[in-house]
């Protein structure tokens, strides 16, 4: 051992001071990870919620921000909080901005039709909002029709009767072009709008076949390996609960004696669905009948 060494050893605090410094660094260490962890998921969802409140500036750059078509959506969600504002005033500022309500809901992205067909639901005093709902019931998008279907019952319009009946109905994926196809999820599997469930490989390229509406996939209608023909059925999707929930709800309303089997098909309790379901089809088939005896 060295004479330093030694007279280090026989300094009082001389071998706690680096013991003291380095728990310091482990300290300062700590709190900036603790602050990181904290700060990263308010920042995630100061970016990303649709919640959050925009100005009018932001409105305007969010609408117009084509490389970031959340930001689009996020404006479109902010519209509808406006006009669903009990302060009048705070009504009124939503309405400069339904041209580009009326623009999303005519020229935007899947998400963004969708998005603006709920937006557009929310004022059933608007004549704008109602003629371009009514378009939106011949949009290519079933999510676009099913959700303007639903916001003209809120216009006192039944004119989407079809299609909310339809969503009580399981659903046909189709091929989108000629080729071999490979499953990639189990009949029971959840999906969603843009949920990837097959490919289907056509000369050595293959296209991605993803759900247009969520639900649960029933079975295949196609065998994994078998070849398919464009625009043929290939896979059968059962409603998810929310879809029913809605077409429930808007058949409570509109919902004619032609409806009645296929709310009574779940009035008497269908697999695979909360009790609400059930409660909401026999008030639905309750009211479709009152309807008829009036």
């Amino acid at each position: 051992m060295s004479i330093a060494q030694n007279a280090a050893e026989n300094v009082p605090g001389a071998a706690s001071a680096p013991k003291a410094a380095m728990a310091k660094k482990w300290l300062v260490a700590i709190l900036v990870l603790t602050f990181a962890l904290v700060l990263m998921p308010f920042l995630l969802w100061y970016m990303t919620t649709f919640s959050r409140p925009l100005t009018d500036a932001e409105l305007g750059a969010y609408f117009t921000d084509s490389a970031h078509p959340r930001r689009a959506q996020h404006a479109l969600s902010q519209v509808a909080d406006r006009i669903m504002s009990p302060n009048p005033a705070i009504r009124q500022s939503a309405r400069p901005w339904y041209p580009q309500v009326l623009k999303s809901a005519a020229q935007g992205s899947d998400e963004l039709r969708v998005t603006a067909a709920w937006v557009m639901g929310q004022d059933n005093e608007s004549p704008e909002f109602h003629a371009a709902l009514l378009k939106q019931l011949a949009d290519a998008g079933p999510m676009v029709r099913r959700n303007a279907a639903l916001s003209l019952v809120r216009f006192a319009d039944p004119s989407g009767h079809d299609v909310i009946v339809g969503m009580l109905a399981p659903y046909h994926i189709l091929a989108p072009r000629t080729g071999t196809l490979a499953t990639r999820l189990k009949p029971d599997d959840v999906i969603n709008p843009g949920t990837l469930v097959a490919h289907i490989a056509t000369n050595g390229e293959s296209t991605e076949v993803r759900s247009e509406v969520p639900g649960t996939i029933r079975q295949w209608a196609v065998a994994d390996g078998a070849p398919v023909q464009s625009g043929q059925p290939i896979a059968i999707v059962d409603p998810s609960p929310e879809m029913v929930w809605e077409s429930l709800r808007a058949l409570y309303l509109i919902g004619q004696a032609p409806d009645s089997p296929a709310v009574d098909r779940y009035a008497t309790g269908s697999a695979g669905m909360p009790p609400q379901i059930q409660q909401q089809a026999t008030l639905t088939a309750k009211a479709i009948s009152a309807r008829q005896k009036k």
